[in-house]
């Protein structure tokens, strides 16, 4: 054969072909192009009911259980309105995120699998970086707040079988260094497993987990009003007197950003899209449809969890619904709560840091290509015929990364302060002000039209929000620190 007759051949051989081998050919290519899709993936299978379900087992965590006490300082007429705001802002921001997944047309534009790639996508230069340094700053936020969290929930299994057996305040004092130190072991452990974060059964124990304690609290919520005779609480909050008039400033300003992090989903929007079947209808139109039924959901169970907790306990709602002690009993069901609160972070902790080790590591391969210490993967056998790749920065840095969040945690273990701050850091930037940027340059609204001042008002009025809630957490970290005595 000579040079450049390949196509001819090829002619020839299908031509060649039995009819029976071409219709068998036919139906292979045909098979393969139903297993994979545009973009060469495997072909994705969700709907709106499976984004639904994955949008309210992302949202749905610890952060309902802080609602009461926000609910306490904003009182039964500014709680509610605010649930709903928060609700509002971020069905709508996400609506706007949702049509970012496609770059160009809405049904064949170049696929965005993840947030950051969406921004990449849509944006350039310095707010590309931005975006960045807050997604990983607000990881290491996290990171700190589930070993407050899942620690405090620790303490509160130990207290709760102490006040069972003794019932006495005194002597059921429980210092919360040793569970923190525990859960950072426990984590050091977890990062060094490859892909943690994409074991198929984590986000079912996950679903399971957070559904077992928000239900328990708010049963135990109903029970507690019934007990009372009917509902706690004032209109505006806790009152002046109860605490000062700063304080009830700081502390309602805190409380927004409490609610601005239970709401916090829009970092794993794009994820979840990227889950659902192509087109007809587009990925965009499903999306939608699934962040209005899950933001409803989730706010009508946010408002019950926050309603019944302040109705329980009025101006005395705990800051951590089932750690502060409104509830004694029944104890083993406070435990059960407990319990499941720890194995919902213990996991939640490696979901949410994988990105940042996966960035260091990346980061770190480029700059030192030559490094063994960096790049070198050791065969260590672990069972017959399997073995696990060791690598030594991964196993220094992400050891140390832990370490250090673990640290920080018992230097500032607030969980109210800590949640509140997470939801001001995260809210403005990553619910609103990137999704508003990359939906403006997507949709080419035009400069100055009212669609563009629109859009502007309100990435600057919820930037006023983070601003404010983020100046009330500094300032209750601030007043924490006058009287708690660190390692103590």
């Amino acid at each position: 054969m000579k040079m450049g007759e390949s196509g001819d051949a090829d002619h020839y051989r299908h031509v060649a072909l039995t009819p029976a081998e071409a219709s068998l050919e036919f139906r292979l290519q045909h098979k393969a192009s139903e297993c994979f899709d545009d973009d060469g993936r495997l072909k994705r299978t969700g709907s709106v009911w499976t984004a639904s379900a994955h949008i309210i087992t992302a949202v749905i965590g610890s952060g309902v259980l802080s609602l009461a006490w926000a609910m306490g300082q904003l009182g039964w007429v500014a709680g509610p309105a605010v649930m709903l705001l928060f609700s509002f802002v971020t069905y709508y921001t996400s609506a706007l995120l949702a049509d970012c997944y496609r770059s160009g047309d809405p049904l064949t534009g170049k696929r965005n699998y993840t947030y950051m790639d969406a921004v990449q996508a849509n944006l350039n230069g310095i707010k590309v970086k931005i975006c960045g340094y807050l997604q990983y700053l607000n990881i290491v936020g996290v990171a700190i707040g589930y070993t407050i969290a899942a620690s405090i929930s620790m303490v509160a299994i130990k207290r709760s079988n102490c006040f069972h057996k003794i019932g006495d305040d005194g002597l059921c004092r429980v210092n919360s260094n040793p569970y923190m130190i525990m859960f950072g072991v426990a984590e050091v452990f977890l990062s060094q497993i490859p892909e943690f974060d994409q074991l198929w059964w984590l986000s079912i124990v996950a679903a399971i987990m957070s559904l077992t304690y928000s239900s328990i609290g708010l049963a135990l919520g109903i029970v507690q009003v019934i007990q009372n005779g009917g509902f706690r609480g004032r209109l505006t909050g806790i009152s002046i007197g109860t605490v000062s008039q700063m304080d009830k400033i700081w502390r309602s300003l805190q409380a927004l950003g409490n609610i601005a992090f239970a709401y916090s989903y829009s970092i794993i929007l794009i994820e979840i899209q990227d889950t659902i079947k192509a087109p007809p209808p587009s990925e965009a139109n499903v999306m939608k449809k699934a962040t209005l039924a899950s933001v409803a959901v989730t706010t009508i169970f946010y408002m019950l969890c926050g309603f019944m907790g302040y109705a329980a306990f009025g101006d005395l709602a705990p800051g951590n619904l089932l750690t502060g002690f409104g509830f004694y009993e029944p104890y083993w069901l406070l435990d059960i709560a407990n319990t499941a609160i720890v194995i919902h972070l213990v996991g939640a902790y490696q979901v949410f840091c994988q990105p940042l080790f996966a960035f260091v590591e990346k980061w770190a391969a480029r700059a030192w290509p030559n490094s063994e210490f960096v790049t070198k993967e050791i065969q260590v056998p672990i069972a017959s015929g399997t073995s696990y790749k060791l690598n030594l920065f991964r196993l220094t840095w992400r050891a140390v990364f832990v370490i250090v969040t673990t640290v920080i945690s018992m230097l500032l273990p607030f969980f109210n302060d800590v949640v509140g701050f997470l939801g001001a850091l995260g809210f403005w930037p990553l619910t609103v002000y990137f999704p508003i940027e990359m939906y403006i340059v997507q949709a080419k609204v035009p400069k100055w039209s009212t669609r563009w001042v629109c859009l502007q008002l309100l990435s600057f009025a919820c930037l006023i929000i983070s601003v404010a809630s983020a100046a009330g957490s500094i300032a209750g970290v601030l007043s924490d620190l006058k009287v708690y005595r660190p390692f103590n």
